[in-house]
């Protein structure tokens, strides 16, 4: 069975769906939002001023950098917790084949992903500061960017998990079953991913543009899920890649101003960099991928149809009959 398949394996009803979504938005947005609201709410001398910050997404609220930073991937947490409850015990569904169509995670696959886009990362961002070290000022400071890494590497998975177990995971699954193909699942989830990056802070300063960038990145995560029939690989390239943007390099314009090790001071604009990892780094590691797990069939893989496995009715026929006895 392939990787979308793999939503035949549970329960599918349209109120499945409703039901999960509807547990994901209350863990991720209102319980997982708590303690950040509390922290917002102690910092705040009345509710005029508490409204203030909640109007700026907590980032004046006089909150530490370290601590707003796990408060904000704390709802992510939550969120992600609610989904796997969801796709467990409302689509009767084992946890695995929302992540994957093997056997088992394949945990390889995700940290030779985590490793080569770090390096890469790492590097882009040094010959950046190097062509332009006037754009860029040193910020290190031992306890805060020690903490800020500790923070990084142990939780910024948990949102970039989230982001992918239900973009390249449970949508594409949900919607390549009810289109009954591979390519509308793979548009929809990228363009989406991408719009809901739009209330990030970079698209208020550089513009509709910058969505060139999210749904390409979108697009990119969602190919080598329907290429490598997992999430393995797209988990482990997202989480290295928020966590690099987190103790790196900052800005007072992006949406994690954290302590990293550099502050970028030049003005916000547009520039070639954006455009990079789309159309050079993205085709680039597609390359990589294909060679090291021998990606064929590009076009069925992309574009195929979707239809439920034989054997799957046949089991649900028998456990029928069986129930009816």
């Amino acid at each position: 069975m392939n990787f979308i398949q793999q939503a035949y394996k549970g329960r599918n009803e349209w109120y499945h769906w409703v039901i999960t979504i509807v547990i994901v938005f209350f863990g991720w947005q209102i319980l997982g939002a708590v303690p950040l609201l509390m922290a917002a709410a102690a910092k705040s001398k009345d509710i005029n001023q508490f409204s203030e910050f909640a109007k700026d997404n907590f980032m004046t609220a006089g909150i530490d950098k370290n601590l707003l930073l796990a408060l904000m991937i704390f709802t992510f947490f939550v969120g992600l917790i609610s989904l796997l409850i969801a796709v467990k015990y409302v689509h009767k569904r084992t946890i695995t084949s929302l992540v994957t169509s093997r056997n088992k995670i394949d945990w390889k696959r995700f940290f030779y992903g985590f490793f080569v886009w770090g390096i890469i990362a790492v590097v882009f961002s040094y010959v950046g500061i190097l062509l332009a070290p006037e754009n860029y000022t040193w910020n290190f400071n031992a306890t805060p960017f020690f903490t800020l890494v500790a923070i990084s590497f142990l939780f910024i998975p948990f949102q970039t998990s989230l982001e992918e177990l239900l973009f390249r995971g449970y949508f594409m699954q949900g919607i390549g079953i009810l289109a009954k193909n591979r390519w509308v699942p793979l548009l929809i989830t990228s363009v989406v991913f991408g719009l809901l990056h739009g209330a990030n802070p970079e698209v208020a300063k550089l513009g509709q543009i910058t969505m060139v960038f999210y749904i390409g990145t979108g697009l990119f995560y969602g190919i080598i899920t329907l290429m490598d029939e997992g999430t393995e690989i797209a988990l482990g390239l997202h989480a290295i890649n928020n966590i690099t943007a987190a103790f790196f390099i900052t800005t007072d314009w992006t949406v994690f101003q954290t302590d990293a090790l550099y502050i970028d001071t030049s003005e916000p604009s547009v520039t070639w960099e954006m455009f990079l990892p789309v159309f050079v780094l993205y085709p680039l590691m597609l390359f990589i991928f294909s060679k090291k797990y021998g990606w064929k069939n590009w076009k069925e893989k992309l574009t195929g149809r979707i239809t439920e496995p034989v054997n799957l009715k046949e089991n649900y026929r028998v456990l029928e009959d069986i129930g009816a006895e």
